[in-house]
């Protein structure tokens, strides 16, 4: 799989700037928009390594302090205790608890521009609480959507949909044990519908993730 070129649209509308990568094999020379360049922040660096454990498929949270293991599969709706590194600097432990995965409208994707049509937003919606209380503050965390069949959406976005999925960073008070705060990740597709959420930080987790389906 080719992923062409990065591509950066100005959505005027929101005065934000949205960059989009799209998995295409077909003809690249379509040109975006003229608009201001735009940079994504550095992708953190992976997270440590979870105990070593048999995936789960009974949804329920770990007891005693324990991390979920890699490739647990869960509903909408349960929790996950996961390892959780943020930069070079902040480190600790999260829940996650993801409530909802919902279908948008293509025409939500217009902020993106030309190289959108014909994708399908949906909503990732989760709840996220600092279980270790150590500092994770203005930390921020993407799952990612997952195809039906099981594969990857091929569609990399960055950015959100102002109203219609906004993603949020931890707030300056999230250093303390209970801490949470709500938050949602935006995938979208051309192809099948996206079925479910994975979480695939950490080198525990990268080959392994873990999901929440419908």
């Amino acid at each position: 799989m080719t992923y062409k070129g990065r591509i950066v649209f100005a959505a005027a509308l929101t005065a934000m700037t949205l960059g989009l990568t799209a998995c295409d094999d077909g003809d690249d020379s379509a040109s975006a928009p003229e608009s201001p360049s735009a940079s994504a922040p550095a992708p953190s660096d992976p997270g440590s390594e979870s105990p070593s454990a048999e995936p789960s498929d009974d949804g329920a949270a770990p007891a005693g302090g324990d991390v979920t293991a890699p490739g647990s599969k869960l509903k909408v709706g349960d929790k996950a205790v996961l390892p959780f590194t943020y930069g070079t600097d902040k480190k600790g432990t999260i829940a996650v608890t993801v409530t909802a995965i919902e279908k948008g409208a293509e025409a939500d994707m217009d902020k993106f521009g030309a190289k959108a049509k014909g994708m399908t937003p949906y909503y990732i919606r989760m709840k996220v609480e600092n279980v270790g209380g150590t500092d994770l503050s203005y930390a921020s965390l993407r799952l990612r959507g997952q195809l039906a069949g099981g594969g990857p959406t091929g569609v990399i976005l960055i950015g959100d949909l102002p109203g219609k999925c906004d993603s949020e960073t931890a707030p300056r008070d999230f250093t303390t044990k209970g801490a949470s705060y709500e938050t949602c990740s935006l995938s979208a597709t051309k192809t099948e519908p996206v079925a479910a959420a994975s979480f695939d930080e950490g080198d525990a987790y990268s080959d392994s993730p873990v999901l929440w389906t419908s």
